[in-house]
């Protein structure tokens, strides 16, 4: 076979994502929901889909659904901007702040494709780490963007991995010391009772994401939105995909947010049982659970690498997050079904040894 010349340098230093998908009895290793769209729902989206002309592009800025999502949050069209799950609107974001001599600015440990969108678009990262209880270093923040070169930022709440929210005010003050544009990713926002929407009134360089694949069951549709000034969905719109997000999926979504209250009571229980798994994990004493604000639970354990085999063995799929030195001897367990989560904290139980309890503090 003729062989290919190489693809560009930079790719060199990378690994392709791999959220590593394995059949299990519990799937606890994604932060999806759980719960499917329910049948009556899934039966209105049926019937809308049959209406949908296949042969005809979609709407490229899916202009109904920017409306609806707009009309919730008292903002207008030109404020809101979808594209295909959140990971495209990332990225968007990178080539459009970042770049050849741009800088980024990353609060680590959090979600690795920031980083990895930084690389792709030639955007030089700084890090400035998280303290040891993951909470935000924000004198550190505040002091590195003062600055004046860094030209984005990424604050996620609740941040992923590790589940705990950014307060709204050091957010605020992150957007009075910068001019950098501060994208704050809100994928687990309904799960947590802090939002720095209220904010988007006020400051032209804040960016807040939100999707459609965690609280609202549509992960396999892949749908985002990001809401910020008219200035930046101007600018974002430059670099977008045409037709990113097809015409079935505008569909789908439209029926879900015109529903959205139908999700509330799968949120709370969500919740709920976010509170008990992380009492139950707190109880066991090999683990030291973090308390969080999404929809999963970052946990410490002895020969964390050990432990997920061991509960792989089980059936039950979590993520391992103990390769990575900030989060070395840590697994991240979505909260799944009231079963799902009893079958994890059995195996886990199992595979720490033995089964007393913590004292009670």
């Amino acid at each position: 076979m003729r062989s290919v010349r190489p693809p560009a340098a930079h790719l060199a230093r990378m690994q392709p994502y791999d959220p590593k998908y394995l059949p299990a009895r519990a799937f606890l290793s994604a932060n999806e929901n759980p719960l499917d769209v329910e049948d009556k729902l899934r039966q209105e989206i049926a019937r809308e889909l049959k209406r949908v002309p296949l042969n005809r592009y979609p709407d490229p800025l899916a202009n109904e659904l920017r409306d609806q999502i707009a009309r919730a949050y008292g903002l207008r069209r030109e404020q809101v901007l979808v594209g295909n799950g959140g990971d495209e609107l990332l990225f968007d974001v990178a080539l459009c702040w970042g770049g050849p001599g741009r800088t980024f600015l990353n609060l680590p440990p959090t979600f690795s494709v920031y980083e990895a969108n930084a690389r792709l678009t030639h955007t030089k990262t700084e890090n400035v780490p998280r303290r040891a209880d993951f909470s935000i270093d924000e004198e550190a923040v505040l002091a590195r963007v003062a600055r004046g070169d860094v030209d984005y930022v990424v604050v996620t709440s609740p941040n992923n991995p590790t589940g705990n929210a950014a307060p709204a005010g050091f957010v605020r003050r992150l957007l009075d010391t910068t001019d950098a544009l501060v994208l704050v990713d809100e994928a687990y926002g309904e799960f947590c009772d802090e939002s720095v929407m209220p904010l988007l009134g006020d400051y032209e360089n804040l960016l807040v994401l939100r999707t459609f694949s965690k609280a609202y069951a549509l992960a396999g549709v892949r749908m985002g939105y990001v809401l910020g000034a008219p200035t930046v969905i101007e600018q974002l719109c430059k670099v977008r995909q045409p037709y990113s997000v097809n015409a079935l999926s505008q569909t789908a979504a439209c029926a879900v947010f015109r529903n959205r209250e139908r999700f509330a009571p799968a949120i709370r229980g969500i919740v709920a049982e976010r509170e008990r798994v992380f009492g139950e994990l707190a109880a066991m004493p090999q683990a030291s659970p973090y308390r969080s604000d999404a929809n999963f639970i970052l946990v410490r354990v002895p020969d964390a690498h050990r432990v997920w085999e061991r509960l792989y063995d089980q059936g039950v799929l979590v993520r391992d997050l103990s390769g990575n030195p900030l989060t070395s001897d840590c697994l991240r367990v979505s909260i799944g079904t009231r079963q799902e989560n009893n079958l994890f904290l059995g195996a886990l139980a199992e595979a720490l040894g033995p089964s007393e309890r913590k004292a009670d503090r």
